[in-house]
């Protein structure tokens, strides 16, 4: 069985990525693959430990996945971002409360206090990828962070919210996975996590272990947290913008986040 190494992975995205008017570049120490566009100085650095181990498990789509995820990234860099006549393309994104702060050129991103564990940036959906919205281009537009707050929450509000549903040892998991970017950020619809409220019977339990995820759980009995927590830990593994492996208690309109020492069954 071949082994995938940092070595390997750099070569492999190396081949994949190279263009005339990209440098490629990999600090070996940090072991960080660096690609950006040569005329802007502009690009995106990937730790590849994280990579590789994910190789292991889904060989080839692990590297799709990041090529896909670079090049969407590079594209978007090269296009302005906009936010007027695009109102109705800015949403809020939850990202895990360590996820940086600013640019990589020092420009601070508008960023909102969640929980302990999770900060709201807001973005400008571009299609196939989206851009995080920072002090420069509020600036450069005159737009106040209460109007782009205000926007984000109504369009995050507008999506919808299709549910699978599997009974697992007498608990009830709810799955939201449209694959739409904004899976997480359905956490921010209040009217969305009070309707579910009103179907638990036991205690609600949410879990964003990722950006394309959110599980909301009926937890009857202790078995329920345990199930849960193997549930999150094993999508927020496995996720391309891992959030949190805790889950959070909802009650009386606040999240609490929660620790549930997994039992392996």
């Amino acid at each position: 069985m071949m082994k995938m190494t940092s070595n390997k992975m750099k070569n492999e995205l190396e081949t994949r990525l190279a263009r005339d008017n990209r440098a490629i570049s990999y600090d070996r120490e940090k072991d960080v693959f660096r690609i950006e566009n040569k005329s802007t100085g502009k690009g995106i650095s990937i730790s590849l430990s994280g990579i590789v181990a994910k190789w292991h498990i889904e060989k080839e789509k692990a590297i799709d996945e990041v090529v896909y995820y670079v090049e969407e990234g590079l594209n978007a860099m090269e296009d302005p971002i906009r936010l007027s006549d695009h109102e109705k393309h800015i949403f809020p994104v939850i990202r895990s409360a360590s996820f940086p702060v600013e640019a990589e050129e020092g420009i601070p991103f508008l960023i909102d206090e969640h929980t302990a564990e999770t900060k709201i940036y807001y973005a400008v959906d571009m299609g196939k990828t989206y851009r995080l919205i920072d002090s420069r281009v509020m600036e450069k537009e005159g737009w106040e962070a209460s109007r782009i707050r205000e926007i984000a929450l109504f369009n995050a509000r507008s999506l919808p919210t299709p549910l699978k549903e599997d009974q697992v040892r007498g608990n009830v998991f709810y799955f939201l996975n449209t694959n739409d970017g904004y899976d997480a950020s359905r956490i921010l619809n209040k009217g969305f996590l009070n309707e579910m409220k009103k179907r638990i019977t036991g205690t609600m339990v949410i879990s964003i272990p990722h950006q394309d995820v959110l599980i909301v759980a009926d937890v009857l009995n202790n078995t329920g947290y345990d199930v849960l927590a193997q549930m999150a830990m094993s999508f927020f593994a496995n996720g391309r913008v891992p959030i949190t492996a805790l889950s959070f208690i909802y009650e009386n309109g606040e999240l609490e986040p929660i620790f549930i020492l997994g039992k392996n069954k």
